[in-house]
């Protein structure tokens, strides 16, 4: 792709050969079938096992090159948000770097393996994302027992590329409850940038007083009672769509020490058994129902980690230093990135329009199968590139959307 070398040459400390393998490895696993270690990366293009794994280990700047690619691709009028996750990986080995005990989302358990989290940006209009950064989670031995170091650590992602984040004008963050912690709340907002995430559905929110103050001695009152979630007489009642009634008020949560703008989504479908969640966003003066959409929006990060694991080998790392490891897990998601990137660019960033991965890596093949066969046979390149049928062949097997 033109846009990997454009891209490549825009960055610094960069040498030829550097560039060189680096065109070469993101063009192979574009297309690449079975797993996607050094002995299969080899069998598909011309460079070894150990030329793999020697730039394997050294340091890539991945946030850089996805921040270009993003300038690119994302279309100026559409709505942004960034959108942060983990993601449970599969790994065994007692040598392998990060290997401890994670929670899987499939399994509804804490499995041994890897895990790592993801920074997105994630078009709002589309909906689509493109990943931002990757980092790998370590292991307990590296951070400590106390769960609030891995908040820390995701903290610090958050932290890392915030001055990106505001260069693409997004000012809000997205994540789920689990990290709806005071520490990563403050942590957000000292970057300037506000949090969208969900409460427990028990959580401890106030009403704020806006009654006539009582005279004489003592502070003003500033809170009415706690919220009951069986009546919705003091909130402000937005919609109801497809039997989910959202309201919304802005409250206090006494554990965060702090005034939030807070959605509740009432399912009435069942009316002996309401169901309900909590969205909130630190920024009290949002939009209700730009809240409610800014969050659905996050759900994108699932798809990039499906799609990585699927058809760019996110899981399929055979290393086990922690720089191979690092680079492999950010040459997967960036792969995963320029696929999607050439879909919205034939697509035209149409919204609406359904992205298949297995169809552009099928695509992909083929055109590199082809272009062996001319290579190897010493068949005329013009007589098959220019020939009518061509573009049967590159569409061979592609799934119909």
């Amino acid at each position: 792709m033109a846009i990997v070398n454009t891209i490549l040459c825009k960055m610094s400390n960069l040498s030829k050969p550097r560039i060189k393998f680096l065109a070469i490895l993101f063009s192979t696993m574009m297309y690449i079938p079975g797993k996607v270690n050094y002995r299969n990366l080899s069998r598909y293009s011309n460079l070894s096992e150990m030329t793999y794994l020697r730039h394997f280990r050294q340091v890539f700047a991945f946030s850089e090159f996805n921040l270009h690619l993003i300038k690119e691709a994302i279309v100026p009028c559409h709505r942004l948000v960034a959108g942060l996750d983990c993601s449970y990986i599969q790994k065994s080995g007692r040598q392998t770097y990060g290997l401890d005990y994670f929670f899987s989302g499939t399994a509804s358990c804490s499995k041994r393996g890897l895990e790592i989290s993801a920074l997105a940006v994630i078009d709002v209009d589309a909906p689509f994302g493109y990943t931002l950064s990757v980092s790998q989670t370590p292991s307990s031995d590296t951070l400590g027992s106390d769960e609030d170091n891995r908040i820390d650590h995701y903290l610090k992602q958050v932290e890392d590329h915030a001055e990106p984040l505001k260069e693409l004008g997004i000012s809000y963050v997205c994540v789920d409850g689990y990290y709806s912690k005071k520490r990563f709340i403050d942590g957000v907002l000292a970057q300037g940038l506000d949090l969208i995430g969900k409460l427990r559905s028990d959580a401890n929110l106030r009403y704020l007083f806006d009654g006539q103050q009582k005279k004489g001695p003592g502070a003003p009152k500033r809170y009415d009672g706690k919220v009951c979630f069986h009546a919705f007489i003091r909130w402000d009642l937005v919609d109801t769509i497809d039997q989910v009634t959202i309201y919304t008020a802005v409250l206090n949560a006494p554990r965060f020490k702090r005034d939030l703008r807070v959605v509740c989504l009432v399912d009435t479908s069942n009316p002996e058994k309401q169901r309900y969640a909590l969205l909130f966003s630190t920024d009290i003066a949002l939009d209700a129902m730009t809240l409610v959409h800014f969050y659905k929006a996050r759900f994108q990060i699932e798809f990039l980690f499906r799609d990585a694991k699927q058809f760019t080998g996110l899981a399929d790392a055979q290393a086990r230093d922690k720089n191979a490891l690092d680079f492999h897990f950010n040459a997967a998601m960036t792969t995963l990135n320029l696929l999607r990137f050439m879909d919205r660019s034939h697509h035209r960033n149409k919204p609406g329009i359904p992205c298949s991965i297995a169809s552009w890596k099928k695509r992909a093949y083929n055109r590199h199968l082809i272009e062996r066969i001319i290579q190897h046979l010493d068949i005329e390149p013009d007589l098959i590139k220019l020939h009518p049928g061509m573009l049967q062949l590159y569409e061979y097997g592609v799934i119909a959307a």
